[in-house]
């Protein structure tokens, strides 16, 4: 495969995952109410602070030499994300 190809189809991936983050935090709900969008965009971008959580636990798994900071940075990301829900959520 090659190189410009590899990158169309990350390309792809990361504008899918965005397309599915926007619809999974209610994008339709401010369309059908006619709320503001900001709910959405919080949203979106407290579930991108958990993937990229999510995706240094992987990059830990499968990596020998940085193992440490992989684990600390993810779980640091993904509690980070968790306290913006309980903050949003107005549980804090």
């Amino acid at each position: 495969m090659s190189k410009t190809a590899s990158r169309t189809i990350t390309g792809i991936k990361y504008v899918y995952l965005a397309i599915f983050f926007a619809l999974l935090s209610g994008f339709f709900h401010p369309l059908i109410t006619g709320a503001p969008f900001d709910s959405v965009i919080i949203g979106v971008l407290v579930l991108f602070v958990g993937l990229a959580g999510g995706v240094l636990v992987y990059k830990a798994a499968t990596s020998d030499k940085r193992r440490g900071i992989y684990l600390g940075g993810g779980f640091g990301l993904i509690a980070i994300s968790l306290a913006y829900i309980f903050q949003l959520t107005g549980r804090a």
